[in-house]
């Protein structure tokens, strides 16, 4: 064998081997690091002990919204409206993965959460606040879309009321139909 035949098989022989360590590193490495963010996604939902998805209120009046759980992750939004329904659809450690009502996601702290129930009228009309729940029903006041309120009480499929939920918006009392207030699931039951 010449040496430049020599070299061409030194150099063909061990190159596969690497070739074939590497391809089969990097799949187990991508498997093990995705193992380990759904552990600690799942010990941190345990944690907390409470439901995913769940609706809770902005407890102060600005929470910064980010790309990801910890201070080091730029802010995306600046939530300023305190009391504003958000559904928290992630937890990891102590930071909370929310949507707003238009569909905006990203993380906050859960010290500027609260567990105050609340809601936004939506919809493109105006809403009247009723004295009973029944449309023909006395109207206390004229709601925009967009406003933000407490939700006091929503009755469950089969009770008096479904449909309907009360309400204090701005200090008003009363109830508005069901399909107009984001800040509940569609057969949740609040008293």
């Amino acid at each position: 064998m010449t040496a430049r035949a020599a070299r061409q098989s030194m150099r063909a022989g061990p190159a596969p081997r690497r070739a074939r360590r590497r391809r089969v590193r990097a799949p187990v490495t991508v498997l093990a690091v995705l193992a380990a963010m759904l552990a600690s996604t799942a010990a941190a939902q345990a944690e907390s002990g409470l439901p995913i998805p769940r609706f809770v209120t902005v407890g102060a009046s600005e929470a910064n919204l980010r790309t990801g759980p910890g201070g080091r992750y730029p802010i995306e939004w600046v939530l300023v409206r305190r009391y504003m329904p958000v559904e928290v659809v992630g937890e990891f450690d102590t930071w909370r993965r929310v949507r707003d009502w238009e569909g905006v996601e990203g993380w906050v702290h859960q010290s500027l959460l609260s567990g105050r129930r609340g809601l936004v009228v939506i919809g493109d009309a105006v809403q009247a606040l009723r004295t009973e729940p029944a449309d023909t029903a006395t109207m206390v006041a004229r709601v925009e879309p967009g406003v933000i309120g407490r939700l006091l009480a929503c009755p469950g499929p089969g009770r008096p009321r479904h449909g309907w939920c009360y309400c204090d918006i701005g200090g008003h009392r009363g109830w508005l139909p069901r399909q107009v207030v984001w800040g509940l699931y569609t057969d949740e039951e609040i008293d």
